[in-house]
């Protein structure tokens, strides 16, 4: 029987026929470019004459341009210029809102500061074996002027000795643990000392104010000494009995005390404005005034002064 022969057949394959997908990212370039075209003519044709002077300006010279005008010379009404044509009653109530979220903000950070030290000085009471023997001796609370701390006496156990300015070595281990802390803010310090009612008659013209005022400046060099920077201290006052801790029981032990406060940034700014450190100019009553001037000027100028003759006096001779 004969063979068939096997025929194979090859497929010829043509090179080129498939170029993948660049074609299409240049095309997509040339339909931007097409569109900034056009956008351009778009431009050209409703701008006004000022504006197209304002463009070849700003082509030829950017840097000057800029510096001599606006940066925007075509505005559609997006731009900053519009922002900087705002009237100004519009931008000082926006600076003045601004600046009202501004203080209420740092009222609010400086508020939860003074409940952060009032938890550092609680928790350091109680860890500190010198505070913990008189932590009921110790109050402490927030008040509008800041965080205050009061060192009371008791029965037994004052911070002075009765009618002395030195304080008890006790009291001065108390002043020296709480200058650890307080010395760490930046917060300024007032120092107050109290008195009960009961009358000091131990020297002729001192009283209880020189004796609360001089226990008061005691307790601000203990506190220095124990490490708050001198600096820090805004203000030291002795009150005498003028505020009584218990109004029912003038002369109790409670009533004799020193109070710390770590003053709040409002109150700090209050204590200076007060005491003449305020930056607006005191008005001099002594000199004279604008047309005071001008008319003594005026006076001497035409030699009136030396026309006038004063008075003579009753019983005077003129001579």
């Amino acid at each position: 029987m004969e063979e068939r022969p096997i025929i194979i057949k090859r497929k010829k394959v043509i090179a080129g026929g498939h170029h993948g997908g660049s074609w299409k990212v240049a095309f997509a370039d040339f339909a931007t470019a097409m569109m900034a075209f056009f956008l351009v003519l778009w431009l050209t044709a409703t701008a006004s004459p000022e504006q197209k002077l304002a463009v070849e300006g700003y082509f030829r010279d950017p840097v000057g341009f800029t510096e001599g005008g606006s940066p925007n010379p075509v505005d559609l009404e997006g731009s900053a210029s519009v922002v900087n044509e705002a009237s100004p009653d519009i931008e000082s109530s926006q600076i003045q809102i601004e600046d009202q979220v501004v203080d209420q903000l740092s009222e609010t950070l400086e508020q939860r500061r003074m409940e952060e030290l009032f938890q550092e000085l609680k928790d350091r009471i109680e860890q500190n074996q010198t505070l913990q023997e008189f932590k009921d001796q110790l109050l402490i609370d927030i008040t509008d002027e800041g965080l205050r701390i009061q060192i009371v006496d008791r029965s037994g156990r004052p911070m002075f000795d009765s009618g002395r300015a030195e304080l008890k070595y006790y009291s001065q281990n108390i002043l020296f643990e709480l200058a650890k802390t307080l010395g760490s803010v930046d917060n300024k310090l007032s120092i107050t000392g109290h008195t009960d009612a009961t009358p000091f008659g131990g020297r002729p013209g001192y009283t209880n104010w020189e004796l609360s005022a001089d226990r008061a400046n005691t307790a601000r060099r203990a506190l220095v000494a124990g490490g708050v920077r001198s600096g820090q201290i805004a203000r030291v006052v002795g009150l005498s009995d003028s505020v009584l801790f218990d109004k029912e029981d003038p002369t109790a032990p409670v009533n004799r005390r020193i109070s710390i406060i770590v003053l709040n940034k409002k109150t700090a700014e209050g204590i200076q404005s007060s005491a003449g450190q305020s930056d607006e100019p005191l008005i001099d009553l002594t000199r004279p005034s604008e047309a005071e001037q001008n008319a003594a000027k005026e006076k001497l100028e035409s030699g009136e002064w030396l026309q006038e003759k004063p008075e003579p006096a009753s019983g005077e001779l003129n001579w």
